[in-house]
């Protein structure tokens, strides 16, 4: 399987580790910027970098040919329709709140913010409206008292994002096929930046 991986950061680096120890074929990393540390991660494993031209959007001349997944990890970038299509499965990515709730930058934070016992993440289908494809893989976990969204996301819910992609893969792998099951809109919630 041929992976492009669209990401940043701590989450984009773990990301890419998990997949190249996963028997897939990540063929090149996007980022928005060329100084993020996962493009140097993804360069000193002889992987190819491409630099967004737009920082919001992915464009089909930035996916590798000849991709099966695109696989976003920590970018708020759109993968635009024409990008999606350039994969032969379309693109999943990670968000880590049991959507459909809170939708948006800040799920982790509104998570805390709102008081859930319950958190959560979801491995969700690539779609034109942010974080509302149909779902492919979710799991849950218990909200400490007193934590705060940093702990609870490195305490649980980015580990859970890596098992979670981790099984979506190796379905894809077996069925050739994504698992999809369409977002309950009824239960819909924003999760905008608190800033």
């Amino acid at each position: 399987m041929r992976i492009t991986l669209v990401g940043s950061r701590h989450f984009g680096v773990t990301t890419l580790n998990m997949l190249r120890e996963h028997s897939v074929s990540v063929v090149r990393v996007v980022v928005a910027d060329a100084d993020d540390r996962l493009a140097a991660a993804a360069k000193a494993a002889g992987i190819e970098v491409q630099v967004q031209a737009n920082p919001k959007l992915v464009v089909a001349s930035e996916i590798a040919p000849d991709t099966d997944l695109i696989i976003t990890a920590h970018s708020h970038a759109r993968i635009g329709k024409d990008a999606l299509a350039a994969a032969r499965l379309g693109g999943i990515g990670y968000h880590p709140s049991l959507l459909p709730r809170h939708r948006g930058k800040a799920a982790v934070e509104w998570t805390i913010k709102e008081g859930d016992p319950i958190a959560g993440g979801t491995i969700y289908h690539l779609a034109d409206r942010m974080d509302a494809g149909a779902i492919a893989a979710q799991d849950w976990c218990f909200v400490k008292k007193g934590e705060t969204a940093r702990e609870l996301w490195e305490r649980a819910l980015a580990p859970l994002g890596l098992k979670l992609l981790a099984d979506v893969i190796d379905y894809a792998k077996v069925h050739k096929a994504l698992p999809a099951k369409v977002q309950d809109e009824q239960f819909a919630t924003s999760a905008p930046s608190l800033s």
